[in-house]
């Protein structure tokens, strides 16, 4: 990886980091265990972001 990354790429790359959180645990006790995980959690080995 690149140490001078394009901004577009650096902010994609943020917003995949901001995404990949987990669910809240006030929200799993909220909705009696209903949602626990995020459908859209990725892992960092499986899933590549796109460049």
């Amino acid at each position: 990886m690149a140490r001078n990354k394009v901004l577009s790429r650096k902010l994609r790359y943020a917003k995949s980091m901001k995404t990949n959180s987990s669910v809240p645990s006030w929200i799993v006790v909220r909705t009696n265990r209903r949602v626990r995980t995020h459908p859209k959690r990725r892992s960092w080995r499986q899933v590549r972001v796109k460049k």
